[in-house]
């Protein structure tokens, strides 16, 4: 895993902004896996910008997000479908039929879990997946004891889970029990995948997941796994780091080819 360590939560998401734009212009027809919640939202911001401004394309990408909540119509305001198109979808080229959300209302979960596993197949994979991390550790809505083999399913929401996520709610008591996600095998299948964590209360989650042992009651250290992941952070997110200066030495001493 590749640990880049930035002054700024938004010169962190610029970083990250740019790996996508460069996937999605060396291969216009990128297959990208989508974050909801505050931490992509800069990163949104500059790939809108992209687009506005340097003619960033996204006419052929196709898209999938990695959870919405249980019971949820798409149009109510703390859903994921309302906030990708708030924050992402709604500013940018990308064709409605290429988006695709996990159905918060469907009437079979786990029918509809399976086509969406499938539907990612028949896309061709997920080209780039982009995470946040929450302060347990987990991916997606993939809690700590998730299964690392795990597929799109529901899951049920932790107690602190819900409440990190009860401002979109206005408090915990109307934050769903039950989430549709994507799971930590599927997230592992992407060919690249990009977590971000800002914030000193990221940090203890951070330093497990990037140099704890692999274990499922931290899923994001699965990702020491991976292939090709980059860990994107700030600077209070990597205080607990103990090999904190030797990331910052291979990210200073790069090849001009590894830079975005």
């Amino acid at each position: 895993m590749e640990i880049i360590i930035q002054p700024t939560p938004e010169a962190a998401s610029i970083i990250a902004a740019r790996h996508v734009a460069r996937l999605v212009r060396d291969k216009p027809n990128a297959v990208l896996g989508l974050a909801t919640g505050s931490t992509p939202l800069v990163m949104y911001r500059e790939l809108v910008r992209m687009h506005k401004e340097q003619g960033l394309d996204f006419s052929q990408v196709t898209t999938f997000n990695l959870d919405e909540y249980v019971g949820l119509p798409t149009e109510h305001p703390a859903s994921y479908h309302a906030f990708m198109w708030d924050n992402f979808f709604s500013h940018i080229n990308v064709q409605r039929e290429r988006v695709h959300i996990p159905d918060g209302l469907a009437s079979h979960i786990p029918a509809f879990c399976r086509k969406y596993e499938e539907a990612i197949g028949a896309a061709g994979g997920i080209d780039l997946q982009v995470l946040g991390i929450g302060g347990d550790g987990h991916i997606g809505f993939n809690e700590p004891s998730s299964s690392l083999a795990s597929r799109t399913r529901i899951k049920t929401l932790t107690a602190e889970t819900r409440r990190d996520n009860a401002q979109a709610f206005g408090s915990p008591d109307k934050v769903p029990f039950h989430v549709i996600t994507m799971g930590v095998g599927t997230i592992m299948d992407a060919r690249q995948v990009i977590i971000l964590a800002f914030g000193s209360k990221k940090a203890e989650a951070i330093a497990a997941a990037v140099e704890g042992p692999i274990t499922a009651m931290v899923p994001a250290s699965i990702l020491q796994m991976h292939p090709v992941a980059q860990c994107i952070i700030d600077e209070a997110a990597a205080t607990k780091l103990k090999r904190i200066e030797y990331y910052r030495w291979v990210y200073d001493r790069k090849p001009d080819w590894q830079k975005v």
